[in-house]
């Protein structure tokens, strides 16, 4: 063991190649390559076997990173693999789009010590690729079926780690969601240099082929109600997420050239996809435009990626706090820059200039960091007299998302909501104001991370599950 473990001493942290950028910007696949066998346990063997694995406790799914890394470094994959997906639907998912240096390698405590974390997302990716690769990923096949069935309405990270799992104890599940195919954001919102769309799309298969019903293009509240999906099931699960887009709110917000993030991302992934856009979706398009994107976390990442492989002309990205202090993540920035993203930090709009038939221009104003509040962070503030000005014919909005109006949209006054909108779920059952109607993922927490949404669903699942073997438990007679 102590020799085949704490090598970060005399072997240095060492990544999977990435394709430089001059390649990678002509095209939509994953920028990162794979790791060999021989390089997965040589990194895996950095791990210093901590007696607290900071790691795992910063994991939201509380991954077993310790164990898996050292059945790695010892060549034993199979078992590592079985490992890590013991507590993750979708192991190969988080190792691709997790922020690990806010997560588990941004608390890897040789990381601290200035060695230079282990590579943990990396690990992580060829322990389950290689599981596929070697067919070790086993069908979902239930130990007996239930006569009871449950309802998941968005076909998301949330919704499909609660369909596996219910599905894994043997209930009828069925998945609605508006478009046309399963994954929500990660096949429609993520970009594919990010997580190839093959990635998702064989993780619904393996769902679909284990018996798990889609309805998909079935949209709640147009084409079916709520009040259906609680008569037709025994328990119902709300995972859709978050889309509603924040506003820039400066003159100007509403020329044409001004987008929403979400939009924006579709159009560009139906297309990677290979689907014919919708007429008018050529506006939707960067090339040869000088776009702006407003925000500074994983979504605008994607968004001023994705221009620059459409081949905008520029791409300016302008968040009003300074790098240090930007939601995102820091690896996102630095791909970006390498591709040749210009950053404006400390910088907000103050206007867009244009009119009716198209943005011309963005007025911005240079912030400074003023005084902490109540949390500690420092709030943006403008400098008198610092505008400039930036050429854009695109604009895009990424300022995160907001709960659409589910209360009015699905006629349902009964279902709780916040003063932000998002759906009030019990913490312990996860059950809403409705009985039997439970609700996890962004839409209870708020726009979050694809892990926290994956942790989010397994959690529902098992409060569902104990809801439902309640309810058919048979009463003891009193003596």
């Amino acid at each position: 063991m102590a020799e085949r473990m704490l090598k970060f001493t005399t072997v240095a942290r060492s990544g999977p190649p990435k394709r430089e950028a001059d390649l990678r910007t002509g095209d939509f696949q994953e920028i990162y390559g794979e790791y060999g066998e021989p390089m997965a346990a040589e990194q895996s063997a950095r791990c210093s076997q901590c007696g607290i694995p900071f790691c795992q406790s910063h994991c939201p799914l509380h991954n077993n990173i310790p164990d898996w890394l050292r059945m790695t470094a010892e060549g034993r994959t199979r078992e590592a693999y079985e490992l890590s997906a013991a507590t993750s639907t979708m192991p190969e998912v988080c190792g691709r789009i997790c922020p690990q240096d806010r997560l588990c390698e941004g608390s890897c405590v040789i990381e601290q010590a200035g060695f230079g974390t282990v590579t943990i997302g990396s690990v992580e990716k060829y322990l389950t690729d290689t599981a596929w690769a070697e067919g070790w990923v086993q069908p979902l096949k239930p130990m007996r079926e239930k006569a009871q069935s449950v309802g998941i309405i968005g076909a998301g990270p949330a919704g499909l780690s609660a369909a596996e799992v219910l599905r894994a104890k043997g209930y009828t599940v069925t998945v609605y969601d508006r478009h046309d195919r399963a994954g929500g954001l990660l096949i429609y919102g993520i970009p594919g240099f990010k997580l190839e769309k093959e990635v998702v799309e064989r993780r619904t298969r393996r769902l679909a082929e284990g018996g798990v019903n889609f309805r998909l293009s079935c949209e709640v509240g147009r084409d079916i109600t709520l009040a259906d999906l609680r008569a037709r099931h025994d328990a119902v699960l709300i995972a859709t997420g978050v889309y509603k887009a924040r506003e820039v709110s400066v003159p100007g917000g509403g020329s044409a050239g001004v987008t929403a993030a979400l939009p924006y991302l579709i159009a560009a992934n139906r297309a990677d996809l290979g689907d014919v856009l919708a007429k008018g979706s050529d506006k939707l398009h960067a090339k040869d435009k000088d776009v702006v994107v407003v925000g500074g976390g994983d979504t605008a990442m994607d968004c001023v990626r994705t221009a620059v492989r459409q081949g905008a002309r520029s791409v300016t990205c302008l968040y009003r706090r300074d790098r240090a202090n930007m939601p995102g993540s820091f690896r996102e920035v630095t791909n970006a820059e390498e591709e040749g993203v210009r950053f404006e930090w400390l910088a907000a709009p103050r206007s867009l200039h244009g009119d009716a038939e198209g943005v011309s221009g963005v007025r911005a104003i240079r912030m400074r960091l003023g005084p902490p509040d109540a949390t500690g962070r420092r709030a943006p503030e403008e400098v008198p007299g610092a505008d400039f000005d930036l050429p854009a014919q695109m604009v895009i909005k990424a300022l995160g998302f907001d709960p659409e109006e589910l209360v009015s949209m699905w006629s349902a006054p009964e279902l709780k909501v916040s003063k932000w909108g998002t759906v009030k779920a019990h913490l312990s059952t996860m059950m809403t104001s409705m009985d039997g109607v439970f609700a996890a993922g962004d839409i209870v927490r708020g726009a979050s991370l694809v892990v926290w949404a994956i942790r989010d669903g397994m959690d529902a699942a098992t409060a569902i599950d104990a809801h439902l073997a309640a309810k058919t438990r048979p009463l003891l007679a009193a003596e």
